[in-house]
């Protein structure tokens, strides 16, 4: 017997098969299925997936064989793959002198012929064979060979597929830590922030309230300077908690609601008064994700709210469907977007207006965090606007 020769480039061969994380995992079907398919076109009992590691050749499909792996030594595909651009086939091992004493030769299972397509990496790197076994003599029609190496290559794109995903499954762990991390750094910057900042308002209300008095123009703007930056950083500290707890609303179940009465709550939590004229749709039971649904609405309301210097603003909100989303739309006739805004205003951070009518400063989160939530549900969000006319947000959600 003469034992197999270990290629010229076998460190960085091994290295390419074990990033594929494949060695001693279950059985697969599509794998399965192939080596099922190679023994019927070639008419073989015993057809195999072979990857030939630092000393062992191992089975990840093994079909007419209940073995899972051989020493290196004694494997024919040990020797296939010394020769990786081309079939490796033994007509008659009894009569080949690499073979006729070889123990898998005069023992179970009989190997008398084998043919092995190398399986080759993307970069060129033998990781092992497609093969078929037989217990007597034969050749292969040129036919079969040929459908052995469109096999060989179904292998690779399988075990390409495999790693992608298996790539993507760490990947998707990665970013879902990273994502509570930064939740968690989020919530402990909300609460440490909050605290003070509340402490800060109440100390400029005392302050306003008893000491107003003995401060001069110049001081009474200071001090009211003071009180819109800390509102505005407590806004800013809302808006970046509520922009990275919006996942966690995609996790509420769907329900049936009442779209009239969904976006009536929502106007009432945000209390407009009577100044402000809704024109609602047609009431329609639907089943939506209603905490989600909600918080769209919640964002895009405001922005018609506080957006808007008519003496009566006007709101008109639409709903249509069909059989896979659910569209709705919300138009009023407030200040408007300039132009240059509309491609960025769902940017986080970027603002169409730096303040509302009130002279709020705007913080660039609301939209963003609306883009998110329903990017997420499988819909799409866009915008239209004529400054001082009209805005008109048209979103959809999938059903």
């Amino acid at each position: 017997m003469i034992k197999p020769g270990i290629p010229n480039n076998e460190e960085e061969r091994l290295s390419a098969l074990y990033r594929y994380e494949i060695l001693d995992t279950l059985p697969e079907d599509d794998l399965d299925s192939i080596t099922r398919l190679a023994s019927e076109i070639c008419q073989t009992p015993i057809s195999l997936i072979s990857l030939i590691d630092a000393k062992r050749q191992w089975f990840k499909s093994h079909h007419g064989i209940e073995s899972t792996e051989t020493p290196r030594d004694v494997a024919f595909c040990a020797h296939a793959i010394n020769t990786p651009n081309q079939a490796f086939i033994v007509p008659d091992s009894r009569i080949d002198d690499r073979f006729f004493d070889n123990p898998l030769v005069t023992g179970a299972p009989n190997v008398v012929f084998y043919a092995g397509i190398p399986l080759l990496s993307p970069e060129g790197f033998a990781l092992g064979t497609l093969c078929i076994v037989d217990d007597k003599p034969r050749e292969l029609k040129q036919f079969q060979i040929d459908a052995l190496k469109l096999l060989a290559d179904q292998v690779i794109r399988l075990f390409e597929l495999r790693k992608s995903n298996i790539e993507l499954e760490k990947t998707k762990k990665i970013l879902e830590k990273r994502n509570r991390d930064l939740e968690t750094f989020a919530s402990v910057v909300s609460h440490d922030l909050k605290s003070p900042l509340s402490n800060i308002s109440s100390f400029i209300e005392l302050f306003k309230l008893n000491y107003s008095n003995l401060l001069d123009e110049k001081g009474q703007k200071l001090l009211n300077y003071i009180d819109d930056s800390s509102l505005k950083l407590r806004n800013l500290v809302d808006g970046i908690l509520t922009y990275y707890r919006s996942d966690q609303l995609l996790f509420e179940k769907n329900e049936s609601i009442s779209i009239k009465q969904l976006i009536t709550n929502t106007i009432n939590l945000l209390s407009p008064g009577n100044r402000v004229k809704f024109n609602l749709p047609p009431d329609n039971n639907i089943n939506v994700n209603k905490a989600a649904l909600t918080q769209i609405f919640l964002n895009l309301l405001n922005n018609s709210i506080r957006y808007n210097n008519k003496a009566q603003p006007v709101i008109d909100i639409t709903y249509q469907n069909d059989n896979k989303h659910h569209y709705f739309t919300i138009s009023d006739n407030g200040i408007g977007i300039a132009p240059d805004k509309i491609d960025i205003i769902f940017d986080l951070f970027v603002t169409g207006q730096k303040k509302d009518v009130n002279g709020v400063d705007s913080i660039g989160i609301g939209l963003p965090t609306v883009k998110k939530l329903i990017g997420n549900l499988g819909g799409d969000i866009k915008v239209e606007s004529v400054p001082d006319r009209f805005t008109k947000f048209s979103f959809s959600i999938a059903k």
